[in-house]
C-alpha cells in the first residue's frame, strides 16, 4: 500500500535466538540483522530462559542449539511443540551427532536444520542460508505443526514396479521435504528406478538422513560419493554443501559431486542437478519438486519437460511450504500436479514408460 508516495513498511520476522555461546549468540544477532526483514527480539542462553522470552515476545521464528547446559534443545523442543508450537529452525555444530541428532529434532516437530559456520562453510554463506530458512519458516502456520492439515499420509505398503526401469527418477526438496522423501522412498521397492534426491541440508546432516532412509526403505539409499554409478534399486542423495550433477562415462551414468557457489541461495541446488539431467539428452526422466521455499529447480524442471521428461510438481495443500512447486507450475514446467499420498505411484508408473 502507498501513502503519499511512500511504500508501507515491510513485515519483520520477529526471531528469538537460543545458544548457550555468547560469540555465537552475538555474530548470527550481527549478521542475521543485516537483513531488513528480520528482527532479532530476542536471544536466550538456556531452554529456561528461552520460555521466558518466548511467553514475552512472541516470535514468529525460533533458532534453536541442541547442545545447551540445564535442558538439552530437544527436549526443550518436544515441550514447546506440546504447548506452544511454533516454526523452529535447529542450528547445530557441523558435526555428524550433530546430523542425528537435528533429524531427532526434525521428527520431533523442527521445520528445518542448519549448521554453525565451520571449514567449507564460511559465515557469509550460513548467513544467506539460515536467511533463506527463517524466511521459509516463517510461512509455515503453527497449527500445522501439531495438527494433520497437511497430506502427509501415514506408513503405507509398499509399491510393486513393472521393471526394468525406462527413466531415472530425480526429486528435489527443501523445507518439509524429509518427511516427504521419507514416505516417497518408503513406498518405492528394492527394485525401484534409479533415484537421485537433492534436499537442502548441511554437510553431515544429509549423511545421517540417507543412513535413516536405507534402515527403513526396502531400496538402497546413500550419501552420494563422485563417481557413483546411477543403477536400478539404487537411491544418491547429494551430500550437503556439494553439488551433484549427472554425467555420462562411457556406457554408465554416475554422478560428478563438485564445489561451486551457492544456487538460488542452495548448495546443494536441485537446479544444478535438474539441468545436469536434462542436458544428458538419451536419458529419459521422471522429476519431482517438491514441498520448500524459493524457486530452485522451477527452471531446471522445464528444462527437462522440453526434453520430454514427466514433470511432476507437490500440490499445495501437502506442502509445507508451497514455494518452489508454486514457482515451477508458473513456469509451466509440471506435466501433472499431485499430492504427496499419490507422488510414488505416479513417479513409478511413469518410470516403467519408454
Amino acid at each position: 500500500m502507498y501513502f503519499w508516495g511512500l511504500e508501507e513498511p515491510m513485515e519483520k520476522i520477529k526471531v528469538l535466538l537460543v545458544d548457550d555461546s555468547a560469540i555465537v549468540r552475538e555474530v548470527l544477532t550481527s549478521e542475521l540483522g543485516r537483513d531488513p526483514q528480520i528482527n532479532i527480539v530476542g536471544t536466550a542462553p538456556d531452554a529456561f530462559i528461552a520460555r521466558d522470552k518466548i511467553l514475552k515476545l512472541a516470535p514468529d521464528v525460533v533458532l534453536l542449539d541442541i547442545e545447551m547446559p540445564r535442558m538439552d534443545g530437544l527436549t526443550f523442543l518436544r515441550r514447546l511443540m506440546h504447548y506452544k508450537p511454533l516454526p523452529v529452525i535447529i542450528v547445530s555444530s557441523l558435526t555428524e551427532p550433530g546430523g542425528q541428532m537435528a533429524l531427532d529434532a526434525i521428527r520431533a516437530g523442527a521445520v528445518d536444520v542448519a549448521c554453525k559456520p565451520g571449514p567449507g562453510l564460511p559465515l557469509a554463506d550460513m548467513t544467506e542460508i539460515l536467511l533463506a530458512k527463517i524466511k521459509a519458516a516463517f510461512q509455515i502456520k503453527p497449527e500445522t505443526l501439531s495438527s494433520s492439515d497437511l497430506d502427509v499420509p501415514d506408513a503405507l505398503p509398499t509399491l510393486s514396479f513393472e521393471g526394468p526401469s525406462r527413466r531415472i527418477v530425480a526429486m528435489g526438496a527443501s523445507t518439509g521435504g524429509t518427511q516427504a522423501l521419507e514416505h516417497i522412498l518408503g513406498r518405492f521397492p528394492a527394485d525401484a528406478p534409479p533415484t537421485l534426491i537433492v534436499q537442502h541440508m548441511p554437510a553431515y546432516f544429509t549423511a545421517s538422513f540417507a543412513k535413516r532412509l536405507d534402515s527403513l526403505c526396502a531400496m538402497e539409499v546413500r550419501e552420494a560419493a563422485d563417481g557413483d554409478v546411477v543403477r536400478q534399486g539404487l537411491a544418491l542423495i547429494a551430500p550437503g554443501n556439494r553439488h551433484m550433477l549427472l554425467r555420462r562415462r562411457e556406457s554408465s551414468l554416475v554422478v560428478q559431486i563438485k564445489d561451486g557457489p551457492m544456487v538460488y541461495h542452495q548448495r546443494p541446488s536441485v537446479e544444478v542437478l535438474f539441468q545436469s539431467v536434462a542436458k544428458c539428452k538419451d536419458v529419459r526422466v521422471a522429476a519431482a519438486l517438491l514441498t520448500g521455499m524459493g524457486s530452485d529447480g522451477a527452471e531446471g524442471l522445464l528444462a527437462l519437460r522440453q526434453q520430454g521428461a514427466y514433470t511432476l510438481a507437490q500440490d499445495r495443500a501437502s506442502c509445507v511450504v508451497f514455494g518452489m512447486p508454486a514457482e515451477a507450475i508458473k513456469l509451466g514446467a509440471a506435466v501433472e500436479i499431485a499430492p504427496l499420498r499419490r507422488i510414488p505411484e505416479l513417479l513409478l508408473q511413469h518410470a516403467s514408460e519408454a
